[in-house]
């Protein structure tokens, strides 16, 4: 089935901008979210889960370097200055 969809110039180079930032034609970029919003519900953990590793994904190797490897644990202690805990 085709779908055709009629949008304003401006919307559609906005669409074809990120796309292209991803390195796909506007029509695959649109078939990608598509396919994700098929595959995961919502509000799903899953989901939650495939949108933070997205994001980590757009950090800088050099940035990554500089995170606490005991972050997960000691998160009290790097965002409220709690003492570390004994591990």
């Amino acid at each position: 089935m085709t779908l055709t969809i009629n949008l304003p110039e401006k919307q559609v180079a906005a669409l074809r901008a990120k796309a292209a930032a991803e390195g796909l034609t506007l029509e695959a970029w649109l078939q990608k979210l598509a396919d994700q919003e098929i595959s995961e519900e919502p509000g799903t953990l899953q989901a939650a889960a495939n949108i933070v590793l997205e994001e980590m994904g757009r950090v800088p190797a050099d940035i990554m370097a500089t995170m606490p490897k005991d972050g997960a644990i000691q998160h009290d202690h790097y965002l409220y200055g709690w003492p570390k805990k004994e591990t």
